[in-house]
């Protein structure tokens, strides 16, 4: 008489965050699908589709590319992202950045060769300025 509706329930799984601890070291490439989160120290290539957070602990020496970061420990090295870097004011960085977009804390060391690449964006008037990219 009753008829019972079962949908299936599909397990999806999808990239997880991951941790390097403080007073971890870690030597070498680092590939990752999801996001990541150092307080150690990473020497190598860091490359992932999530996004990075680096805390007050943190340090990365090398090549880091991705989509989004938070930066309050230090960078130096090349750092390419296709989305936003976000810089608190303990954050250090220096070496080459290529972003989509920049935010940076009053106390923050940015010490760089920095190239942002943007969209075109309307000014007033209806004139167009194409911002693809702006070099700090």
């Amino acid at each position: 008489m009753f008829t019972e509706n079962k949908k299936e329930k599909k397990m999806t799984e999808g990239p997880t965050s991951q941790n390097i601890s403080q007073g971890t070291k870690l030597v070498g490439d680092l590939t990752s699908e999801g996001d990541f989160r150092i307080e150690g120290t990473v020497e190598g290539n860091v490359i992932t589709k999530g996004k990075i957070v680096v805390g007050k602990t943190g340090f990365i020496k090398g090549t880091l590319q991705g989509t989004d970061a938070y930066f309050e420990g230090k960078f130096s090295g090349k750092l390419t992202l296709s989305g936003t870097l976000t810089l608190k004011n303990s954050a250090e960085i220096e070496g080459e950045v290529s972003v989509g977009k920049l935010a940076v804390e009053p106390g923050a060391a940015f010490n760089v060769t920095c190239l942002m690449k943007g969209a075109v964006k309307e000014m007033k008037g209806g004139q167009q300025s194409k911002s693809a990219e702006k070099t700090a």
